[in-house]
C-alpha cells in the first residue's frame, strides 16, 4: 500500500518543477545582475538566527510570521527567517560597519508560519535591495526606480505602482493628544475605509475641528498625481511633517514622469505603519490580486543592533514574479547523445558543453522520449564524422 504521507506536503509549502525552475533562476540571475550594475553587493544571509536578531526592529506581524526551535548547542530560541530585511540591517550594523551608504541585495527563500493571503505560498523565494545610511529623498527615488527597473528586467509589462506616506497619518496624530489605544482604532478604521464608522468616531473623539476636517478627508485622498493638489489644499495648517511628505511624494512623482508607470496614489492606506517611517510603495498588475512587491523607508531598523541607520529598499517574491512575467523565456533544447563506446564521442560532448550547449548522454538500450529530456537535435556520426542534427 502507497504510503500518502511520504509524499504529501504541507498546506503553503509548494515545490518548483524543471520547467518553473528555470524560468525562476533566469529571472534571479538576471536581477542579481542588474542590482549589481546598480552598485548592490550581494549578500547571503543564514536561513536560521537567533530569534531576537530575526524579529529586530520588524514590527509584531513579523513575529507572528516567524517559526520558532530551539538550538540544540546553546538552548537559546533561533527562528527560521520570515524576512530578510532585518538580517541586511544586522550585516550592514555589525558586519559592515560602513561609514558611508551601503548598497545590498539579496535572494534566498523565506518561511512563514500562515500564508499572507489564501492560497498564497508559505516558502516564497524573496529578492530584494536595501539601501543603508543615506536619508535624502535621492535615495528612495534610487530604489523606487530600481524597483521598477526589476518588474521590467522580469518581463512585468503595465504595472501599477502604488506611493503613500505614513508621516501623514502620523503627523496629523502628532499633536492630538490621543491614547495609544484611541490610535490604534482610528488607524484601523482607516484601513477599512470605512467611511461612516470613521466620521462618528472622530466626532466623538476629537475636539479639534481642522483636526476633524482633516482625518476624514484622509480617505478621500486617493487617485492620480493629481490627488496631491487637493491634499495640499485640505491638509493645509497640518503639521510641518506632514507638508514634508507630500512634497516628498510630489517630487518622487516628477522623478518617475519618465518611466512607462501607471502611478496611484492613497494617502490613507497605511501598510507596513507600526514598521515603516516614511514613503512606501508597492506595484500591482491587471488580473492580480496582491502586490508584486512592496517597500519603503524604515530608518528604525537597526538601532537594536546599534547602529541605527537611515535605510530603505524592497522586496519581491520571485514565484509570483514570473508568473507574470510577459516575455517568454528561452528555453534552448538539449541535443541527445546516444550510448556509443567512441572515445571520440565524449570529445564531441565536451566541445559541444563549452560551447554553451546542453548535452544529455544516453545509456545502453534507454528508451528515449525527447520532450521528456528536452533535447531537440542529436549527435548522428556520418561517414566517420560527427555532426548535430534536428530531431
Amino acid at each position: 500500500m502507497t504510503n500518502v504521507e511520504g509524499w504529501l506536503l504541507p498546506d503553503g509549502i509548494d515545490e518548483v518543477l524543471p520547467e518553473q525552475a528555470q524560468r525562476i533562476e533566469s529571472t534571479r540571475r538576471k536581477l542579481l545582475d542588474l542590482y549589481n550594475l546598480w552598485g548592490y553587493d550581494l549578500v547571503i544571509p543564514p536561513l536560521v538566527e537567533f530569534a531576537q536578531s530575526l524579529l529586530s526592529g520588524s514590527g509584531s506581524d513579523l513575529d507572528l510570521m516567524t517559526f520558532r526551535l530551539t538550538d540544540q548547542i546553546s538552548g537559546r530560541m533561533m527562528g527560521v527567517r520570515a524576512d530578510i530585511t532585518p538580517q541586511a540591517a544586522r550585516i550592514d550594523a555589525h558586519s559592515l560597519c560602513r561609514q558611508g551608504p551601503s548598497r545590498l541585495c539579496y535572494a534566498g527563500t523565506v518561511l512563514h508560519t500562515k500564508p499572507r493571503a489564501p492560497l498564497e505560498s508559505r516558502s516564497p523565494i524573496s529578492i530584494g535591495v536595501e539601501l543603508f545610511g543615506e536619508a535624502g529623498l535621492s535615495a528612495d527615488i534610487e530604489v523606487i526606480e530600481l524597483f521598477l527597473k526589476t518588474l521590467d528586467t522580469a518581463g512585468v509589462d503595465s504595472v501599477h505602482l502604488d506611493l503613500g506616506h505614513v508621516d501623514i497619518f502620523r503627523g496629523l496624530l502628532s499633536d492630538s493628544g490621543l491614547e495609544p489605544e484611541q490610535q490604534r482604532e482610528l488607524f484601523e478604521l482607516l484601513q477599512r475605509k470605512a467611511v461612516a464608522e470613521l466620521n462618528q468616531w472622530v466626532a466623538d473623539n476629537i475636539t479639534d475641528p481642522q483636526l476633524s476636517a482633516q482625518l476624514t478627508l484622509l480617505p478621500t485622498l486617493s487617485g492620480g498625481p493629481d490627488v496631491l493638489k487637493r491634499a495640499q489644499q485640505g491638509l493645509s495648517g497640518a503639521p510641518q511633517v506632514v507638508i514634508e511628505a507630500l512634497d516628498d511624494l510630489q517630487k518622487i512623482v516628477t522623478a518617475l514622469s519618465d518611466n512607462d508607470v501607471t502611478i496611484y496614489l492613497d494617502l490613507g492606506e497605511l501598510p507596513g505603519f507600526h514598521y515603516h517611517t516614511g514613503v512606501v510603495f508597492a506595484a500591482y498588475v491587471q488580473g492580480y490580486g496582491k502586490a508584486l512587491g512592496n517597500g519603503g523607508r524604515y530608518d528604525d531598523i537597526g538601532e537594536s543592533f546599534g547602529r541605527s541607520r537611515p535605510a530603505t529598499g524592497f522586496a519581491l517574491d520571485l514565484k509570483s514574479l514570473v508568473t507574470q512575467a510577459q516575455a517568454p523565456v528561452e528555453n534552448a533544447g538539449g541535443i541527445y547523445v546516444p550510448a556509443s563506446d567512441d572515445p571520440e564521442v565524449q570529445q564531441q560532448i565536451d566541445k559541444l558543453r563549452v560551447e554553451g550547449h546542453r548535452v544529455v548522454r544516453g545509456f545502453a538500450g534507454q528508451k528515449v522520449d525527447y520532450r521528456e529530456i528536452n533535447c531537440d537535435r542529436q549527435l548522428v556520426c556520418s561517414g566517420g564524422k560527427y555532426r548535430v542534427d534536428r530531431l
